[in-house]
């Protein structure tokens, strides 16, 4: 620790301290009662033998003796005081008696004006504690009005050498970290790029939804550059005072010329470089000349400079167009979510300090989790760590896995939440007619898992996930994803007769896919024509609204369209629920007696007609978990067995 900042600390203390020792000292004179005797009064209180006390003190200087002491009847704050000549005989008498013999005690100091040291702690203490208290107030206050005055310093921090981040730290974005690969050996080594006349980007613009590895990505840049890293964020340049934004930029961009080669990470730049000129109320003064300021030094510093700008945001249809042409944001790389390859690769980079059981395989888990970003595999096995501790076990079993992936998707189980018999078997019936729909139609989303234990605000959910990990769809493979969707009102209308609200999520996902294929993708019989696209204000928040390119005989031929598509997925569900009605039957009361389905139990189920026979594995359970086991069993002497004897007699069970 710095021993400036030490001092710095110890000062309020030791002024506190002597604070309260004066305050002390003030208290007690001021509630102590004197009583001021004439020599005359003192003489006849010795003769009357009322004195309990006496302290004598010599001032030679004023030829006098200074006496206190107490009286009998006085209370514990009250006391006298007398002065008596220096030659007078009483007071030698008294110094020169037995306190025996003269029934009182009697206390006697010297002159402190004799001692020059006494004298300087008497006379000069009291000014040097007025001199440092005063001196501390005026450096608390100078330091404030130093603060009050830095407003326009720069809030950029550099970035610690010990947490340094490189490419290795960095998995699933390969095609990304070979975009940025050129900044590296341009900080490295900026003569090579120089000697042909290439111009290094200036600025490189991270896009990308949140999660995916943006600011990783700029840190694993200035790791493997290992160059000074300066990060900020967007909204650290605005302040409520206008110009101080501004003032921020160019203290930034002058620590950066000072420490060059070196790199800027702003992070989140949406918040301060928002289109100028939009929005319903008028432009934000302190948010465009901060804007302003960024573009003119973004600009203005000379070519090969060795400065290097990364920004990274999600709402890149926000920022203003200035900001994205060449000689500033010059290159834009896109972080996209990962696939099943890149989440393999993540969750590798995640689970190296985490016990995984033998039975969990990160390519399986990579394949169950499409649409995950790296932010949210992080997350999983994070949760699923924290099971296996709160169940006491040695290791992270596929158990948690699954339970943690339900979690991140769904929230936790509501496992108090009691459902009525009517309404399990309706839970039971809608999930098995997703079922069957993904088992029969050959595009449509698989059935990963199913469950029937409420979580969140959903009574039960089918895990469904494409059988493919595809960028494109095509028309049929829409339909019958379509036809998926509705599977679960399908089936409680063939199986009760009555419909109910847990197919909401469902018609809304159904609804959107079907509108897109009739005004954006050009699916229907109104042709190749896109009719709406989405149009997110800059200040009204994405999808506010969509842009209307069609008139209102149009628009009623898109909802005929989206009813005709929507019809006809409905007839073909309940045409192939009504061939299938056994193995709805087969699949709903599996659920109502197991509550859970993985995929490989509903392949099982649908190709033998039973449940596959349970093998406990007990190399996954812990100790505690054996013997809890055993006693429910009713086994003898578990509690004197070891792990694997433990584990054979529960095998023969």
């Amino acid at each position: 620790m710095n021993k400036k900042n030490v001092k710095r600390g110890l000062l309020p203390y030791v002024f506190l301290i002597l604070l309260i020792m004066v305050v002390y000292y003030v208290f007690n004179v001021v509630n102590e009662k004197v009583n001021t005797f004439t020599y005359d009064q003192f003489i006849n209180e010795l003769n009357n033998k009322t004195v309990t006390e006496v302290s004598i003190v010599p001032r030679e200087r004023a030829m006098v003796y200074e006496i206190t002491g107490k009286l009998s009847s006085y209370e514990d704050n009250e006391s006298f005081y007398v002065k008596a000549p220096l030659s007078d005989e009483v007071v030698k008498s008294i110094l020169s008696t037995d306190e025996k013999e003269l029934g009182y005690k009697v206390d006697w100091n010297t002159d402190p004006e004799s001692s020059s040291f006494m004298l300087i702690l008497v006379n000069v203490l009291p000014m040097v504690i007025l001199i440092v208290g005063a001196f501390f107030i005026f450096s608390k206050q100078m330091g404030s009005a130093g603060k009050s005055m830095d407003f326009g310093k720069s809030k950029a921090r550099l970035n610690d050498e010990k947490n340094k981040v490189t490419f290795k730290d960095v998995a699933g974005l390969k095609e990304e970290k070979e975009e940025v690969r050129e900044l590296i050996d341009f900080l490295k080594n900026p003569k090579k790029f120089q000697k042909l006349g290439a111009r290094i980007p200036k600025g490189v613009l991270l896009v990308g939804p949140p999660g995916t590895g943006k600011t990783l990505l700029a840190k694993a840049v200035a790791g493997e550059a290992n160059v000074p890293f300066y990060y900020i964020s967007g909204s650290d340049f605005v302040e409520l005072f206008v110009g101080v934004g501004a003032s921020r930029v160019r203290d930034m961009f002058k620590q950066a010329k000072h420490n060059a080669p070196c790199l800027i990470f702003i992070d989140e730049i949406d918040a301060v470089g928002r289109q100028r000129g939009t929005g319903l109320g008028g432009g934000h003064d302190e948010r465009e000349q901060t804007l302003n300021q960024l573009l003119t030094e973004m600009d203005g510093f000379g070519a090969n400079e060795g400065i290097i700008i990364i920004a990274a945001t999600n709402r890149a249809d926000v920022l203003d167009p200035a900001l994205l042409r060449p000689g500033r944001f010059d290159r834009q790389v896109t972080v996209n979510l990962p696939d099943k390859k890149g989440r393999e690769e993540i969750l590798a980079v995640h689970a190296r300090n985490k016990v995984l059981a033998p039975t969990v395989t990160l390519s399986n888990l990579a394949k169950r989790t499409p649409g995950f970003s790296g932010a949210d595999l992080e997350n999983l096995l994070n949760e699923a760590a924290l099971l296996a501790v709160r169940r006491n076990k040695d290791s992270i079993t596929m158990s948690e896995v699954d339970e943690a992936t339900d979690r991140v998707l769904m929230g936790p189980a509501k496992l108090s939440k009691k459902y009525t018999e009517k309404e399990k078997k309706l839970v039971a019936y809608h999930e098995a007619g997703h079922v069957v729909l993904g088992l029969k139609l050959d595009d449509a989303n698989d059935v990963q898992k199913v469950t029937i234990i409420p979580r969140s605000y959903a009574g039960g959910y089918a895990m469904m996930i494409p059988k493919e990990e595809k960028y494109t769809s095509t028309k049929k493979e829409l339909i019958e994803r379509i036809t998926g969707l509705l599977g679960g009102r399908v089936s409680e209308e063939l199986n009760f007769g009555e419909v109910t609200t847990g197919a909401h999520n469902d018609f809304e996902k159904a609804t959107k896919i079907a509108r897109s294929m009739v005004t954006e993708y050009g699916m229907s019989d109104l042709g190749p024509v896109q009719l709406e696209q989405q149009e997110g204000g800059v200040f009204l928040g994405r999808d506010y609204n969509k842009s209307r390119n069609f008139s209102n005989e149009v628009a009623h031929e898109i909802d005929l369209e989206m009813r005709k598509i929507i019809d006809e997925c409905y007839e073909n569900a309940k045409k192939i629920l009504k061939e299938n009605e056994d193995l709805v039957k087969l699949i709903a009361e599996a659920l109502l007696e197991h509550e859970t389905l993985t995929k490989e139990q509903i392949e099982y189920l649908a190709e033998h007609k039973e449940m596959p026979k349970e093998e406990t594995s007990y190399e996954t359970y812990s100790m505690t978990e054996l013997r809890m086991i055993a006693k429910e069993k009713g086994l003898k002497g578990y509690t004197k067995m070891t792990k694997e004897e433990l584990m054979e007699e529960l095998k023969k069970i």
